[in-house]
This record gives structure tokens, sequence and C-alpha cells, in this order.
């Protein structure tokens, strides 16, 4: 019987395979390229061509694909086969070192957001060799990025690897400063846990509003729902327990380090997360995680749904993004340490995320804005939408006694001198505590739990790379010049806790008063839906500091703001359709058909004998009756507000009228829709109610 050890990575072009298939001398070549950006000599790339061919027939490839991230929010490949005609009418398999480093798909009908014209259809994939290329069922999967025939940007990996350069280049300034000259590189690390709902194909299968948007538009609550605590962290029942163990092999086989799995809160809901690593490979590991995700289950007859918010009333569905930054010689810099010159390091560092949430808290609730997190944020414990930063009350205490140069009432009462005393050694488990911080502070990183569980993590690790190489750009201008290091990174430090402690906030974040104090005392954002959150991409100062640190152009976040409007204004859009479908052919005939039986049973009673009673049957025709016709009209709202939104031609004004008209609509519908169901007779009802969907799974 073969073991995890023994078949992890099996599908992974990795470092193993590289050494054992590589010359010395190629290998090295190829090392220098990923590790210090070096570029790659094209015999080298033949090279490394040939042996990841060679290396993916033995292993069942036949044709190759450069895999990309488009601006999609999904993943694309277009496979080629490795086979080239040979002189006796025969095949041979060849793949170069040109088809390795470059590709020349369609881009014509990817999203460009105006960075192109249609009929310039050219674009091209880059190899991110930092990246291992992968097998996936017979193609070799070469991780790439995506640029336009001018050079934008066309994807998410290409503004990915440059804020994570930015943030390279930033940290190695300040670290110098500290006497790091060892250190070589700086890497954010990210482990992302993915939360997901698993639910029986064939009633999948009778519902529209699943098929269509991954998410439910009508349903009733449910007799009995996440209320009793009693699905999280229980017994996983065994066809999910099947599940979880093919998918554990299928994404270990592909290197990614699957670790925890669990029931989530909410019924039929749970969770997998991963060990940390590198952005960029988590990145493509967690899109391909998903892709996994969905596969596996097909297999078991179920269907994984990663729409945030695809039942009212219970649990939405998240994606954790555990951040911090690590040093190529193994130190974690956001570890407090246990000597005086790795506190001041790490004090630092904790301010500048600090600082960087701060400022550019708009950037990273724009970077997590969809129509499906719009649902989500706010309730049933995802964070809200105003952006905060949780770090526990020891380590905020220890922030104010800095601030005020004041003594430290913690371990021991004593005042810190940066540089001269021990940081007070504090436990893990003081700071996170507080399910509703969208930013929380864990230990040695901050897990940012605002992103939505079908969101490509590269969105958010972009703004949060960018916005703190910005902090520390700031300060290493300012200690560079600085007569006294000491004194400098004092005072630097403690300004910074003055000018930015109001987004520090270690309490509940679905308070009313947290909200109202939050932005009409402490001046913080409440972006609370999409259309408020985008216009953040092309904020003169948002734009001015991503720009400055070469992540984006001004034109390639204009195209952002605008993909992300339209597919906002096309995915409500869809929405709305699939209500008005479903309304129109399949809730209102069958609750009249019910009305119909009904008024027949009762003109039976009274044909029987007029003394027979039949206030059921009136009472609840009076009910039906009424919750149809109010239903009808609220259709016919929702059709004609679907008209004047087909009139509007510009995107920020589509998007407007949705927020503050359609989805208003869409929601008085779904009300009376709902007490329709909890009228109408189970027989009657045509498709699978929330109680059947949430406890399918035996």
């Amino acid at each position: 019987m073969t073991t995890v050890p023994e078949y992890f990575g099996s599908l992974v072009f990795d470092t193993r395979v590289m050494k054992a298939r590589l010359s010395g001398d190629v290998y090295r070549s190829l090392k220098q390229t990923i590790q210090k950006g070096v570029k790659l000599d094209p015999t080298v790339a033949d090279a490394v061509a040939s042996a990841m061919k060679d290396w993916a027939i033995e292993n069942g490839a036949t044709h190759f694909t450069h895999w990309f991230q488009p601006m999609t929010g999904i993943t694309a490949e277009k496979h080629d086969s490795f086979i080239s005609p040979a002189p006796d009418g025969r095949v041979i398999m060849e793949f170069s070192g040109k088809e390795l480093i470059k590709g020349e798909p369609d881009a014509s009908s990817f999203p460009s957001g105006g960075l192109r014209a249609t009929f310039e259809a050219r674009g091209y994939t880059a190899w991110d060799p930092t990246s291992f290329a992968f097998i996936k069922g017979k193609t070799l999967c070469i991780p790439t990025a995506f640029c336009s025939y001018g050079g934008e940007a066309l994807d998410k990996k290409t503004p990915l690897l440059r804020s994570m350069e930015a943030l390279n280049r930033q940290a190695l300034r300040i670290l110098k400063l500290f006497g790091n000259e060892s250190v070589r590189r700086v890497s954010p690390s990210v482990g992302a846990e993915q939360e997901y709902f698993l639910i029986d194909k064939e009633v999948y299968d009778k519902r529209r509003d699943l098929i269509y948007t991954g998410r439910t538009l009508f349903g009733a609550k449910p007799p009995k729902g996440q209320e009793l605590d009693d699905h999280y962290f229980g017994p996983i029942k065994p066809r999910v327990e099947a599940y979880m163990a093919d998918l554990n092999e299928e994404l270990w086989k592909l290197g990614i380090l699957a670790k925890t799995e669990h029931n989530e809160v909410a019924p039929s809901q749970h969770e997998l997360a991963p060990i940390f690593t590198t952005t960029n490979i988590a990145t493509d590991q967690n899109q391909l995680t998903m892709e996994i995700m969905q596969k596996v289950a097909a297999g078991h007859g179920l269907v994984c749904l990663l729409q945030e918010k695809p039942f009212a009333g219970v649990n939405g569905s998240g994606k954790h993004n555990n951040w911090s930054l690590a040093t190529d010689t193994g130190v974690n810099l956001l570890s407090p340490g246990e000597t005086p010159y790795e506190n001041a390091q790490f004090l630092l560092f904790l301010v500048a995320v600090v600082q960087a949430v701060d400022d550019y808290q708009g950037l990273l609730r724009a970077a997590v804005a969809t129509a499906g997190n719009d649902h989500r944020l706010g309730a049933n414990e995802a964070p809200p939408a105003v952006v905060s930063v949780f770090l526990g009350d020891e380590l905020t205490a220890i922030l104010e006694a800095l601030e005020t140069d004041t003594a430290y009432a913690g371990v021991e009462k004593k005042k810190l001198k940066l540089g001269v005393d021990v940081l007070p050694h504090f436990f893990r488990d003081t700071t996170d505590r507080n399910r509703t911080s969208p930013f929380a502070f864990t230990g040695n990183k901050f897990e940012f739990r605002m992103l939505g569980s079908s969101n490509s993590i590269a969105c958010a690790n972009i703004m949060l790379n960018t916005a703190v190489a910005e902090s520390l750009r700031q300060y290493a201008d300012e200690l560079e010049s600085a007569s006294d290091l000491s004194t400098a990174l004092h005072d630097l430090i403690q300004r910074v806790i003055r000018q930015h402690k109001r987004i520090i906030f270690n309490g509940n974040g679905y308070d009313d008063a947290w909200i109202q104090e939050a932005t009409e005392k402490r001046g913080l954002l409440n972006l609370r839906t999409t259309p408020d959150a985008i216009p953040m991409l092309v904020q003169k100062d948002n734009m001015a500091m991503l720009v400055r640190h070469k992540v984006f152009t001004e034109s390639e976040l204009r195209s952002r703001y605008e993909i992300q409007l339209e597919n906002y204004c096309k995915t409500v859009r869809i929405e709305a359709l699939t209500m008005v479908d479903m309304a129109r052919k399949e809730i209102l005939p069958s609750v009249e058909a019910y009305v119909s039986d009904l008024a027949t049973a009762a003109a039976a009673k009274s044909t029987v004998s007029e003394e027979l009673p039949w206030g059921y049957e009136k009472k609840l025709l009076r009910k039906l009756a009424s919750l149809v016709d109010t239903m009808d009209g609220r259709v016919d709202s929702l059709e004609e507000k679907l008209v004047r939104l087909d009139t509007l031609r510009d995107t920020t004004e589509e998007a407007a009228f949705i927020r503050d008209e359609l989805i208003p609509a869409m929601g008085e519908l779904r009300a009376v829709a709902d007490e329709s169901e909890t009228q109408t007779a189970a027989k009657y009802w045509p498709f699978p109610t929330y109680g059947e969907l949430l406890f399918s799974v035996k």
C-alpha cells in the first residue's frame, strides 16, 4: 500500500524532480532564476522543457497548457499536445524552451476593462518559474502570468508578483537598518482556510437558482438550522468523510499541503485549511483546490458550493487569509521574539501593518467586494464591512504604553524602551478571540477574514502587500537619514501608534454602537456594498500608491474598476432574471394548484352538507390568494426594473441602480414567496426546501 509521503507531490515538477532530471549547471541556473529573478538562458530553458516533457509523459500526460488566472476570478487553460509530425508519417513528442517560457492564447473574450479593443485578440502568457508545474488529468500545467499585446496585466498573477517584489524591496531596507545583512529576500506567506457547502446532487439538480447562480434565491427558514451548534466540529458523516479522503489524496498528489478538515457551523458546511506557503504559490494552490473540490464532489454524487451565501439565515462561507512575512533565513517577522533587538523589529513591522490597514482600508474592502460577499459580510460570524484591526487586550496595552511613555502593567510593571527592554511575553491565546474582526493578529500572523469563499486570494494579497510596502517605504526613508537610530525608531513607532490607533478595535464588530463610533467618531469607512467599495480602486491617493510601487498602471486600475463593477451588474442581473423565471414558472403555478385544490375541497364539503365546517379552507384560501396577488405584483415590479436596467449604458449608473432599486425589489419578491412556502402543502412546493438541501447528505 502506497503511503502519503510516497505519493505526496507525485504530480508536481518540484525541486526533487528537478535535481534528479536536470544537470547540475542547468539546475543551478534555474535556481538563480527562481530565487533572484535572473533571466533564463534559452539553452537552459530548452533543457528544462525537455526534462519537464519527459517527466510529464512518463506520468501519462499527452498535452501541455499555460495555466493562468484571468480577471474572471477562475483559471484558464488552452491545451496543446506534445505531438509533432515525423518524416515517416509517425509522430514525435516535442516541447521547447520557447513553448515553456511564452505562449500566445486568444485574449479577445477575457475581461479587459478597456485595456484593449475586442479585435485586438492577441495575449501572451509568461512562465512563472517560482510556482511548480503540475499534471492535471493528462495535461502538464505550467503556471503563468497573462498580459496584453501592449504589456498590460490581464490577470491576477502579474500584479501579485509585482506586489511581492515591492514588499520585498522595502522590507529589505528596514532589515538592513537592524543589521540583518544576511537576508536576501522577504516573502509574504499565506495559508488560506477554505469554507464550503456539500449538498446532494439530486437535490441540487431540482433548484434552478443553485444551477444558475450558485445560491438559493428563495427558501423559508427550516425548523432547525444551526441554533444548537451541533454541527461545528461534530462527527464527520461517512459520505463526507469519504469525500474528504479522496479530496486529500488528490490535493496531496499535487503537492498541496491540505492539513485540517472539519465541520463548520452551518449544516452541510465544512472547512479545509492548508499549511502556509509563499503567497503566489498559495494563490495558485487555492485556485486549484477549489477546482478539485468541485471535481471530487461530482464523483461522490455531491455538489460543492463555493458561493459566499448560498443559504439565507445560516453562516456564509468565507476564506480566511492568514498572512505573515518570512525571510529566506527562516525568520517570521511578525513573531515577537525573545530579545530586545527582535522586539523593536517586530514592533516596527507590526505598526507598519496597522498603518497600512488604516491608510488603505478602502482598497482592502474593494479587494473582497463581490455581489455574493455583500450578502455575507456583517452576519453569522462574518466580519462587518467596516475594516478594523484586532490586536487583543495585551498587545493593545503594550502599544498604549509605548504611545504614552508610561509603565506597562502586564507581566510586570515596567516602562518599555525600544531596543533596551525585552517585550513582555504574551501567549498566542490572548489574541485571536474575536470572530467579528475583519483583520486579527493571531500570535505571529494576521488573519484577514473578509474574503468570500469563491474569491481569488490574489486580490486581497495584492492590496495588503503593497499597502505594507508603502508603510515600510515611509519608515525607511525616515530612518535611513536619522543620526540616532534608536531615538528615531522610538519616536516613529510612537507617532504611528498615535496617528493610526483609530483602526484598532477589540470589541464586537456587529454592535450598532461600534459601527456608529467607527464612522462618526473614528472616521473609518463603511463601504457596505460592492458599488460603494469598488470606486476605492480609482481613488486618487490609492492609485498613486499602487502606481508608485509599480504594481498597477493607472489604466490597469481603471480596467479593474470597470471589470469588477460589470461583474457585479451581470451577477445580480442573472439572479433577478432567475427569480422572475422561478416565480412565474414554478412558484406561482404551484401555489395556484394548491389554491384550486383547496377551493375544490371546500366546494365538495358544501355539496355534501352546508353544515360541514370549512373554516380552515376559507382562511387558507384568503391567505394564499392574497399572497399570490402580491407575489404576481412583485414579479411585475422586478421585471419593470430589469427593463429599466437594460436602458442604462454606464456601468457605474447600472451598479447604483442595482444596489438601490433592483436588489430591494428582489428582497420583496423573496419575502412573499418564502411566506407562501410556509403556507403551501409540501407536495405542491415545486423544488427542495432548505431543510431538504441542508440535511440531504447523510
